[in-house]
């Protein structure tokens, strides 16, 4: 057990409190310390001797206290621990994946003290995450997040364990790409075996996740937030074909890419097809196009869309 009575523990206790007590007294000090006003004043000195700018201030509210220019000593994470803070951060803070703000900048600090393969994928993550925080954001299992954040670094096959909405439970190989957080929800892209399908899993639907020591080499063109998008927009109950009466880049910058594909149909018209098994949230992002548009195709939609209008037209009633 350590000696908490040695010079060594008593330099460290000094410095302890005169950071919880700026101005702190010589005979204060040596009175929590159980020393000599003489001996506290030998363990500021060994402090100051260790490069710690211990400054002293004459007078009746004098006293010491830590200068500037203190370095703290390198925090030490697990990768486990520092990818939880990240992803704990980037759900709080909607300005965490900028690095000149100031928590993008504290964030910054937390995803070097990661193994160099780790703090790659944990930068992904961070460049990828949603712009801003959702309520409603499904928080996966820190551990479950940083074996597969290690196995997309190192290239490893993963036998995972995954059960589905609908309570469906399935074991199977994937190779996994990436790890991508959009729309407050965090995605494991990969390829699942034996077949080769694309897939993009809800990270906190994995039950397990067992690194193997078989390899794999991503897409050389990955772009893991687009293909999320992709993922997210097809294979869905209800087929959605929409004509907005708006240019393709005005279209583009109203709607998410999880509603589907946007084409061309000339200058001033453009095509959606996608799918979508929430017609109640798709009509929801229609709303936000500030154009005419018309829904050809999805019966389940139109409804929605009606539901939505007429609950709309009734908030601007003035009760009598």
């Amino acid at each position: 057990m350590a000696d908490d009575t040695s010079p060594t523990a008593r330099a460290l206790r000094t410095l302890e409190l005169l950071q919880a007590g700026p101005g702190i007294t010589a005979d204060r000090l040596a009175g929590k310390l159980g020393v000599s006003e003489r001996a506290a004043r030998r363990y500021v000195g060994i402090l100051r001797e260790a490069g710690i700018p211990v400054v002293s201030v004459r007078g009746p509210h004098g006293g010491y206290r830590v200068g500037r220019g203190l370095r703290l000593p390198p925090l030490t994470f697990s990768p486990a621990e520092a990818l939880g803070l990240v992803m704990a951060v980037l759900d709080g803070h909607h300005d965490a994946g900028d690095p000149a703000t100031l928590v993008g900048g504290a964030l910054g600090k937390i995803v070097q003290a990661l193994p160099e393969s780790v703090a790659a994928q944990a930068e992904a993550v961070r460049r990828t995450a949603a712009a801003a925080p959702d309520a409603a954001a499904a928080r996966p299992d820190p551990e479950t997040t940083s074996a597969l954040v290690h196995a997309c670094a190192e290239h490893r096959r993963v036998r995972l364990g995954y059960r589905s909405e609908a309570g469906t439970e399935w074991t199977g190989d994937v190779d996994p790409w990436a790890v991508v957080v959009r729309h407050g929800r965090w995605y494991l892209l990969c390829r699942k075996h034996p077949k080769g399908e694309r897939r993009a899993y809800r990270i906190d639907r994995v039950r397990s996740a067992g690194i193997g020591d078989d390899t794999f080499e991503p897409p050389r063109d990955l772009d893991p937030v687009a293909m999320v998008e992709e993922h997210l927009a097809v294979g869905w109950e209800y087929d959605v074909e929409v004509v907005i009466d708006a240019p393709l880049d005005l279209a583009r910058r109203c709607l998410p890419r999880a509603v589907g594909q946007l084409g061309r149909i000339d200058d001033g018209t453009t095509r959606l097809t996608g799918s979508t098994g929430n017609p109640a949230w798709y009509a929801e992002q229609l709303a936000r196009i500030p154009a005419p548009y018309r829904i050809v195709r999805c019966p389940e939609l139109r409804e929605a869309a009606r539901v939505l209008g007429q609950r709309l037209l009734d908030a601007t009633r003035i009760d009598r």
